[in-house]
């Protein structure tokens, strides 16, 4: 089962430089250092498949293995910084974070954090006149706001005082375009509100028959943690006990490798908590969240709101679980011996809190974009999505202004199986389909560790033109509040993974430009042969090359070498 995780130009050409660095067998080392020769990884459709479970340590580090010597389909982050990066210096690259907040004193990140250098703490003024005040790590857009109706319950509530009742014929020749987004949303609203009860309602009785299978059990096994073989063999003496025993075997059918009993149950009470927020908050047509803020979010220019608490108002912080993972993929503190290790080193992450427990708003977005690239990012990570979206072009004119200052953006795919040369998702970097507005955007879908047939996470939204390529986003161990770590997966888990790599070529190769570091990043990946199956149906089998702009998968190794090359 899935964890419930949210959630131009034309670009450069492969010219002969390019295509000459990832054949070449030459690593030249910066700073005086002595010439490191090396290969790229190359012919991987040789490599035979894993056919063995991953072991702990696998499993918490597998996005940093390398697929030639571990068959696991990893970004050959260890072996890069092995055999190439080693002792050399690099500059320092800000990564802005767009998320839910992040747990800025955690452990593993607290030594991480960008602090604005510009800013008095405190003082309650705008020392560096960027429009915020005190903003000492970054910005909160959304205040004391925390839950958010979904975009088109949003688009319901506006537009239904106009529209109900009403036909296609009885409206305005001019209206008719928004009255057909009216009757979509509307759809939309309805068929989800109806799986959400549904679903929540099924979720509530898994939930109550595995706590009663599983303390009946125990009782009998005497242990919490036991196997689906501990389980078979447990002598079931009555009909009931057979019972449970059937119920919780058949639950292991569902679990990810390596989880237990009480993994499932905190999964399912999970589920149960998204369902239940979905209908009181991301449905529910009467609430209002941004009331809190108290701004006008049909005025890009009201930027008078939120402020500098980027870990968000909970206490308990569970809102900020999904950017604080992100971060930490990015950059939490390596070789510390705490936690895990993050992709990249020299990186501060700027924490940006703009994405609420719901669809985020286009005019947060905007303005988070161009706050992270006026206050220095070098790479941003955007982690969040939405299908409708009333004010677009706020947040295409801000990814055009990040391309005008030489920012690279690397955006999450989704997790709806979706073929997004099929559907539109926001945010992108295209209208309609067509040629893309800026060479800055780079949108990545999520892998699977296991290499063969099932490389393409099940839940990952694909496509040959507006999905750019592929990273690991299946159970990914990271960063979560209070000094926690936990496995969590989606794209967003994938395009962290990648704006570390980015920052990484950043940092080692700053004369490199945002549209070449995207450029590398696609070119130098790995790519197969191998059929592989799309949004888990069995029956749904296609090209793994097939399912994005470049066929590929991300790889630091590679990048790395045909970065140095590229320098030249």
């Amino acid at each position: 089962m899935k964890y419930l995780i949210k959630q131009k130009n034309p670009m450069i050409p492969k010219s002969n430089k390019i295509i000459v660095a990832i054949a070449s067998s030459i690593l030249m080392a910066s700073c005086g250092t002595p010439t490191v020769i090396s290969t790229p990884i190359e012919n991987i459709d040789a490599i035979p498949l894993k056919n063995v479970d991953l072991t702990d340590s696998q499993l918490k580090t597998w996005g940093s293995l390398d697929l030639v010597s571990d068959t696991i389909p990893g970004m050959s982050i260890n072996k890069a910084y092995t055999d190439l990066i080693k002792n050399r210096k690099g500059q320092t690259i800000i990564v802005g974070v767009i998320d839910s907040g992040v747990d800025i004193e955690h452990e593993d990140l607290d030594g991480v954090i960008w602090t604005n250098p510009k800013e008095i703490k405190g003082n309650g003024k705008d020392d560096d006149n960027n429009g915020y005040v005190d903003d000492i790590h970054g910005w909160n857009f959304l205040g004391k706001s925390e839950n958010e109706n979904l975009e088109f319950v949003r688009v319901v509530k506006k537009l239904k005082p106009k529209y109900a009742g009403k036909n296609l014929a009885s409206v305005a020749k001019t209206d008719q375009e928004e009255y057909q987004t009216y009757i979509e949303a509307k759809a939309e609203y309805e068929k989800k509100y109806q799986e959400a009860s549904g679903q929540k309602m099924q979720y509530e009785q898994i939930l109550q028959q595995s706590e009663m299978s599983h303390k009946a059990v125990t009782e009998v096994i005497k242990k919490e943690n036991y196997s689906r073989q501990e389980l078979l063999n447990m002598e079931a003496k009555t009909p009931e006990m057979q019972q449970h025993v059937a119920f919780l075997a058949q639950m292991f059918g569902f679990m990810e490798p390596g989880d237990t009993v009480p993994d499932f149950i905190k999964h399912i009470k999970e589920g149960v908590e998204h369902f239940t927020d979905q209908l009181n908050y991301n449905l529910n047509i009467d609430f209002d969240g941004r009331k809190v803020v108290g701004d006008n979010v049909d005025d890009i220019t009201d930027t008078k709101y939120g402020d500098n608490n980027v870990m968000g108002p909970d206490p308990k912080k569970k809102g900020i679980k999904h950017g604080t993972h992100v971060a930490g993929i990015i950059a939490a503190e390596r070789n510390n011996g705490k936690g895990m290790n993050g992709v990249a080193q020299n990186v501060k992450i700027m924490a940006i809190r703009a994405v609420p427990n719901g669809d985020e708003y286009d005019k947060d977005i905007a303005l988070a974009l161009r706050y992270a690239v006026d206050n220095g990012a070098k790479v941003i990570n955007t982690s969040f999505g939405k299908y409708y979206s009333t004010h677009p072009e706020w947040v295409k004119e801000a990814i055009t202004y990040a391309s005008s200052k030489d920012v690279l953006i690397v955006n999450a795919a989704g997790n709806e199986s979706t073929d997004l040369d099929q559907k539109a998702v926001y945010p992108n970097d295209q209208t309609n389909d067509g040629p893309e507005i800026a060479d800055n955007f780079i949108t990545i879908g999520a892998l699977n560790y296991a290499y063969g047939s099932g490389l393409v996470a099940d839940f990952s939204n694909y496509g040959k033109n507006n999905v750019d390529a592929f990273a690991p986003g299946v159970k990914i161990w990271a960063t979560t509040p209070n000094n926690t770590y936990e496995y969590l997966q989606g794209t967003s888990m994938a395009a962290p993974g990648v704006a570390g790599v980015a920052a990484l070529i950043r940092s080692y190769y700053p004369k490199l430009k945002a549209a070449q570091v995207k450029q590398i990043l696609m070119d130098s990946g790995l790519n197969t042969k191998a059929s592989v199956v799309i949004g888990g149906e069995q029956t749904n089998v296609g090209s793994f090359s097939g399912l994005s702009k470049s066929g590929k998968m991300v790889n630091l190794y590679n990048a790395f070498i045909m970065a140095e090359n590229l320098s030249k």
